[in-house]
């Protein structure tokens, strides 16, 4: 088995973000808010929601739309994912969605709770995954639902190199290198179970694709 390899926790080079910003993840992206609405099973939901590692804001606004009477906060560490996001969302949607610059577990959130928390691919750039499962605890309450959707590590690099070719040889070199990047830093199932049990955090954790993974539960 391949051990992990770390990467930048925040990306902060301007040519990385943009090139992250305009990458095609239609499909992985549009997957995520449907398992979010298949957990929920409520499009009239109207509490507080917290996307963990927004990122350019793409998934942010993607679930403003899906749940129209939803407000969010979105946090990230990078200021230019922050300023990239900030300046690109239809202003409409700002009146509900909150983008904040800061990084966990420092910044304190606007609210004590919230009904719905998710992040996509946060997990695989923690130095120290238990960041984002004792945030979660630290943001939850019962009956909060729990959506999480990250990398898999594979077992050698030379299957992170096929996973490249196949899904990202059309995008940027830098792009390309971030990919396979985030591959060898992101965690298998079985150490993301383990991360888990360490929280104390009863969550579902389901391969979803030859790269995805995806955690889920509600908060009992």
């Amino acid at each position: 088995m391949m051990l992990r390899v770390l990467e930048p926790e925040l990306m902060e080079d301007a040519g990385q973000v943009f090139a992250y910003a305009q990458a095609d993840f239609n499909r992985p992206h549009s997957e995520f808010i449907r398992r979010i609405k298949t957990l929920v099973k409520n499009p009239d939901f109207n509490g507080k929601a917290l996307d963990l590692g927004c990122g350019p804001g793409d998934i942010s606004c993607r679930f403003i739309k899906a749940f129209p009477s939803a407000t969010l906060d979105a946090i990230d560490g990078s200021r230019l994912m922050i300023d990239f996001a900030s300046n690109t969302i239809d202003k409409k949607l700002l009146e509900r969605l909150n983008f904040i610059h800061g990084k966990i577990p420092e910044t304190s959130l606007p609210n004590n709770a919230y009904e719905i928390i998710f992040s996509n691919s946060l997990l695989h750039h923690l130095p120290d995954p238990q960041v984002l499962w004792h945030t979660i605890k630290q943001y939850s309450k019962s009956g909060t639902y729990i959506a999480i959707m990250d990398l898999v590590r594979p077992g050698r690099t030379y299957l992170a190199k096929t996973l490249v070719d196949m899904y990202a040889s059309s995008e940027p070199e830098v792009l390309q290198q971030d990919f396979y990047n985030s591959l060898l830093a992101a965690f298998s199932l079985e150490e993301i179970t383990n991360q888990l049990a360490e929280a104390d955090l009863p969550l579902s954790v389901e391969k979803v694709s030859d790269r995805h993974v995806f955690i889920s539960g509600v908060i009992a």
